[in-house]
């Protein structure tokens, strides 16, 4: 039995379906963890979405930003931008069955055994651990509920506020998570975001650094998978830190590691051979 964990996919499947077999997956023992953004922005969401409904039972998944937009979309709250691939995926006749299963993926998993956490884009560097499976949980709970799901996803955009404050309340509350769960890059040792920036770690503004970077980041003793950057090229210094977005969508390649040696592979298309990387830090 191994596990996986595959980089944003971006409605791209051919390229999952390449580094798949390459490790000869078998659903029935392996296990793939999904680092968000599933779909959008790529020719092939709903063919996607699909494919990995199919595997559920093999998979963990944490959502990303695009996953989300996918949802509030599908409850028609905030219209389809152009550039996104999801229209098929709202009128497909399985969407509910799609939908569904999608908000009830997790927000932030972490295997204790490994002590090793799967998040989209990052955890903020003033949380703890414990801080931050609390925090995920809380928007877990208003995607799984009815009566709070419309709202949240009614109130989860925009880029205020900046920072975590333990009195904050509602849908403040919760966008504030969302936003460092699922689009954090830059931001200070204090948590404050930057969410304008998205280029390599070296262009943060004067008191911002990379989440990862903060030498008094809590969360140090535990290793993180996380994807969402792709200006970074699935290089990270970090030790115990691990970048597997490499920008399949914008025509790099995707990216997949064996979470227990380290080793990745990448493949750019169907017709592209895959090629295999050693591991340069075993997690």
């Amino acid at each position: 039995m191994a596990t996986y964990a595959v980089g944003d996919l971006q409605g791209c499947l051919e390229p999952l379906k390449c580094l798949l077999e390459r490790v000869a997956f078998d659903p029935a023992h392996d296990r793939l963890w999904l680092v968000g953004d599933l779909v959008n922005r790529g020719p092939e969401s709903l063919q996607t979405l699909r494919y990995l409904y199919n595997l559920r039972d093999s998979l963990v998944c944490v959502l990303g930003n695009h996953d989300l937009h996918l949802l509030a979309a599908g409850n028609n709250i905030e219209r389809l931008k152009k550039g996104d691939t999801l229209r098929e995926i709202l009128e497909a006749p399985d969407r509910a069955d799609l939908l569904d299963w999608l908000r009830r993926q997790k927000i932030m998993h972490y295997d204790e055994a490994r002590n090793m956490a799967l998040v989209h884009a990052g955890i903020p560097p003033q949380w703890t651990l414990k801080k931050a499976l609390k925090c995920a949980a809380e928007v877990e709970h208003a995607l799984a509920e009815d009566s709070l799901y419309t709202a949240y996803l009614d109130g989860m955009y925009g880029n205020e506020p900046v920072k975590w404050d333990n009195d904050l309340t509602g849908v403040a509350r919760l966008r504030v998570i969302t936003n460092y769960f699922t689009r954090m890059r830059f931001c200070t040792a204090e948590g404050k975001l930057d969410l304008k920036s998205k280029e390599g770690a070296d262009t943060a503004l004067p008191g911002y650094k990379p989440w990862f970077a903060h030498k008094e980041r809590k969360t140090r003793d535990t290793k993180i998978i996380f994807g969402h950057w792709a200006a970074l090229e699935g290089k990270c210094d970090e030790p115990g830190v691990f970048a597997l977005d490499t920008g399949c969508v914008w025509g790099g390649a995707m990216t997949l590691m064996n979470i227990d040696t380290g080793e990745r592979h990448s493949c750019q298309c169907q017709s592209s051979p895959p090629t295999t990387q050693p591991a340069a830090i075993k997690p």
